[in-house]
């Protein structure tokens, strides 16, 4: 019985990864069918720094929202606002044509989908048509909530959505360009559910971009999050070792981007104190996107480096040296403070 159901399994989740119209699940419905129109009713779940800023701006674009959080004071704010609220992820599908999530992990993603009062647990009838978790995640998860999903059936059929779906949609960008609405979205599932769902993507981004079958928008999300690590790191090393030898991280950086060494952290994220404004190192590394969710996404690489027995050497090594800052106490500061606490860099006076 176990053997049969892991070929079912391997075999669904076959078919949701396929790119080609012939094997794809949504093969029986031409692509032009999949409307967003009938997604009048949005519900969100997970209201932290993240995903508070891009539910507003979901409100802001004139839907109809259904909000639940585990914080009951974020819960009051919205309920305050004249947002409805409800007690359970369950609540929440019930009341909504799609569902997003925004959640700190893969455990917390599987217990408001699988758990107790979750979004599954309507059985095989379910009331949203489109399900889209943000969260960052590992990508086997994806694929397997995928799966569970496409399993299920609408109580009620609108247009030409005879099943439930879901997409995965990582954001790239952190709290400002979520508070901007300037997100990137990385989105994995089927193309054509994409495209329905993109205007409203948009209402909460500036970018979204397909990435493939289930599970691809996770892995270029950890993928993106991988060279942001090993870049700051490249980076810091460089900028350390150049002023232990005497130059100043201000000169080394005007010759890195203005010759090949230019990269996103030294032209727009700088690490060192005193050389560049408006980022985290200015502010002691305040804000900006903390060095636990840098190792957490770290883990995550790594795990999946390992389940596939890729060779990423410098994965482990970046996963270990955050880790330690992490250890240090560092965890709540930006990942780019490894300049500054694991190369004992110094800050430049302005």
């Amino acid at each position: 019985m176990a053997m049969m159901k892991m070929k079912i399994y391997g075999y669904r989740l076959r078919a949701l990864l396929s790119t080609s119209l012939s094997s794809s699940p949504f093969h029986s419905v031409p692509s032009r069918t999949f409307s967003s129109s009938s997604f009048e009713n949005v519900g969100f779940i997970g209201l932290g720094n993240m995903g508070s800023r891009m539910a507003n701006n979901l409100l802001k674009a004139g839907y109809k929202m259904t909000v639940h959080d585990v914080n009951c004071n974020v819960m009051k704010k919205y309920s305050d606002m004249g947002v409805s609220t409800k007690q359970t992820p369950s609540e929440v599908a019930e009341a909504s044509d799609v569902v997003i999530t925004m959640l700190p992990s893969s455990s917390h993603v599987l217990n408001v989908y699988n758990g107790p009062d979750g979004l599954l647990q309507g059985g095989d009838l379910l009331t949203p048509q489109l399900f889209i978790d943000s969260s960052t995640i590992d990508p086997q998860t994806s694929r397997k909530l995928a799966v569970s999903v496409s399993n299920c059936i609408l109580k009620e059929k609108k247009e030409n959505w005879e099943n439930p779906v879901m997409l995965d949609a990582p954001v790239s960008g952190g709290v400002v360009a979520a508070e901007a609405g300037s997100l990137t979205f990385m989105v994995g599932g089927s193309e054509d559910v994409y495209l329905a769902a993109k205007s409203l993507l948009l209402s909460m981004g500036k970018n979204a971009i397909f990435c493939g079958g289930p599970g691809n928008g996770s892995v270029a999300k950890i993928c993106n999050n991988l060279a942001m690590a090993i870049s700051m790191l490249g980076l810091s090393e460089a900028l350390a070792l150049g002023q232990s030898l005497g130059i100043t991280a201000s000169t080394l950086t005007k010759i890195f981007n203005s010759s090949s060494a230019r990269c996103w952290s030294s032209d727009s994220y700088n690490p060192v104190p005193g050389v560049m404004q408006g980022v985290p190192s200015s502010r002691n590394y305040s804000g900006g996107f903390a060095s636990k969710l840098m190792a957490k996404d770290l883990n995550l690489a790594a795990a999946s480096a390992e389940e596939v027995g890729q060779r990423c050497p410098l994965t482990f090594l970046a996963q270990n040296i955050y880790t330690e800052i992490c250890n240090d106490g560092h965890e709540t500061e930006d990942f780019s403070c490894v300049f500054q606490h694991y190369y004992s860099g110094k800050g430049e006076r302005n």
